[in-house]
């Protein structure tokens, strides 16, 4: 397939002024796109646009479980840039600090499902007839949780499984119509959304039990910035950012059965596991 030249290309990005979506946006507008950048913080999305060259983005903010205000994010990018290429339905969060389903509150536990599946979805819909329409692209932020086990952040990992599914479906149902879809596989990322992994310190205790070695690395915002970037240009099915973080998912029945068996079986993992779930229920009680 011929390179997918981003020059003039125009991107909606949710989840934009975080780490993650703000180092892609700067990296997208330095290959000459123009992106819309959406977040629920009008003041967040506006002092992104304000860093970026003029002309060149759009703030918009939304809640991403709110289908109107996607297509109204949809339409302004439209009026402002005359078409939509690509969609990419960043937008996500987890409970935080992690929990165990036993300990969770429901309401939080949901929150998280809403936004990181439901929200995607909701993204993705108002924009497939400009995606298709310009033969464009989708593209869904996954997770190593897509295919890793997720334990004390099943809310996130389950939403992360599923998306992975959806934009398998979705590319399957654009290809005819020459527009396509991929997951984004970005490894344990620096952000907000992983503080609480590095600096809790029984949280960061069980993640590195479960996760050893290079399985437990971080990376920066711009290496996936980066994989992102070179994704979009080749129309990859799978993006994984850092590459090497694609042999974990090409091995993943041989690591899942590994890393459950010590989350089933290991009694430091099962000791980690109840002290975090006792502090949980301390702090709430």
């Amino acid at each position: 397939m011929p390179r997918y030249d981003l020059t003039d290309k125009v991107l909606l990005i949710t989840g934009a002024s975080g780490g993650i979506g703000s180092a892609s946006a700067r990296k997208l507008v330095a290959k000459g796109a123009k992106v819309a950048l959406v977040d629920l913080s009008s003041d967040a999305v506006g002092a992104l646009a304000a860093q970026l060259p003029a002309g060149s983005a759009l703030p918009f903010p939304a809640d991403v479980t709110d289908v109107g205000r996607m297509a109204a994010a949809v339409a302004a990018t439209v009026a402002e840039f005359g078409r939509l290429d690509v969609v990419w339905a960043n937008a996500g969060i987890a409970n935080d600090p992690a929990v165990s389903l036993l300990t969770a509150d429901l309401t939080s536990y949901e929150r998280v499902i809403q936004v990181d599946l439901l929200g995607v979805v909701r993204t993705i819909k108002p924009a497939l007839d400009q995606v298709v329409q310009n033969k464009g692209q989708v593209v869904v932020t996954g997770s190593g949780y897509s295919f890793l086990n997720a334990v004390l952040n099943s809310a996130y990992g389950a939403s992360k499984a599923g998306v992975e599914m959806l934009a398998r479906s979705l590319r399957a149902e654009l290809v005819s119509h020459g527009a396509s879809a991929s997951v984004l596989y970005p490894s344990w990322t620096k952000t907000t959304i992983t503080h609480s992994t590095q600096d809790d310190e029984l949280l960061n205790r069980l993640f590195n039990h479960a996760f050893r070695g290079p399985l437990g690395a971080f990376s920066e915002p711009e290496v996936v910035a980066d994989g992102l970037v070179r994704g979009l240009e080749t129309r990859a099915q799978r993006i994984f950012a850092p590459r090497w973080w694609s042999a974990v998912s090409a091995l993943r029945g041989i690591v899942n059965p590994l890393t459950d068996s010590v989350l089933d079986h290991d009694r430091t993992t099962h000791g980690l596991i109840r002290q975090i779930e006792q502090q949980r229920i301390t702090s709430h009680a």
